[in-house]
């Protein structure tokens, strides 16, 4: 296993997992907290749309996907903010929209019939250097960010109405997260592809829950439960053969039901004492 750490591809996947953990740690947070899981789902499937007008247009599939993805994510905060209009058929308007345009203009693109398999369940040894300094900005903005702005998006997250009483721009603020959840999800199509992608967002921060009620520190927990999920299956694919990105959610799914166990027999531990 140690031997890998001499391949290019590897150290790619060890860098892009670090910086991966930590854009979906800070984002994630906000998600979890703001139950945002099936609005970020909507958008990551309807970010596939993006992808085929790439394929069908000739430019870069992950560029398409982000602009897609952020112009449906400011879809979908619009359409559910309507009176008309209930969220969850705004998600699935765009939800169905993107996976079905995805699939028309993949399939009506020039040549040989793309492999979208890439696209769907991802493979974090592919990742280049470029898509390593994608991570890297991204992250750094998100620290920016968050760093900057922490107590107005805490106010957000908890409680919107609060918020709007200490006269926060709320709109403003909800625009440019729902930005950065898009741009965090397409940055990490190519380690886990669309269909994984939101698992990313939500299970470290499901894990790190366990442990605090803390905004912050669940952040740096899901950092780090991130981080230690997809080494994990980075192992673990390398071991069994398996894909990268389905062995990452395995490894991350079995990490939360292992600290779920071991929360509960602690507690049920001190009750008997």
């Amino acid at each position: 296993m140690l031997d890998l750490l001499n391949y290019t591809f590897f150290q790619h996947a060890i860098l892009g997992s670090l910086f991966a953990s930590i854009a979906c740690g800070i984002i994630g947070t906000y998600i979890v907290t703001r139950r945002l899981v099936f609005i970020s789902g909507g958008i990551t499937h309807a970010s596939f749309g993006g992808i085929g007008i790439g394929l069908f247009t000739g430019i870069s599939p992950i560029l398409s996907a982000a602009i897609f993805a952020v112009l449906s994510a400011f879809g979908v905060e619009w359409l559910s903010k309507r009176e008309d209009m209930r969220e969850d058929s705004a998600i699935a308007v765009f939800w169905t929209f993107g996976m079905a345009i995805g699939i028309i203009f993949s399939f009506l693109s020039p040549g040989f019939a793309p492999d979208l398999s890439a696209f769907l369940f991802g493979n974090i040894l592919t990742i280049t250097s470029t898509d390593i300094w994608v991570l890297i900005g991204l992250s750094a903005l998100l620290v920016l960010f968050f760093t900057i702005f922490l107590k107005p998006i805490m106010y957000i997250a908890f409680d919107r109405e609060f918020a709007r009483s200490q006269h926060l721009p709320v709109l403003f603020f909800e625009y440019i997260l729902m930005m950065f959840i898009a741009l965090t999800i397409v940055a990490c199509l190519r380690m886990i592809g669309i269909v994984l992608a939101i698992s990313l967002l939500t299970l470290p921060q499901m894990t790190a829950n366990l442990f605090t009620q803390s905004f912050k520190k669940i952040i740096w927990l899901s950092i780090l439960f991130g981080y230690a999920g997809c080494l994990g299956g980075l192992c673990l694919s390398y071991e069994l053969q398996v894909p990268s990105g389905a062995s990452i959610i395995f490894f991350s799914i079995l990490t939360y039901a292992l600290c779920k166990m071991g929360k509960s027999l602690y507690l049920c531990i001190q009750r008997r004492r």
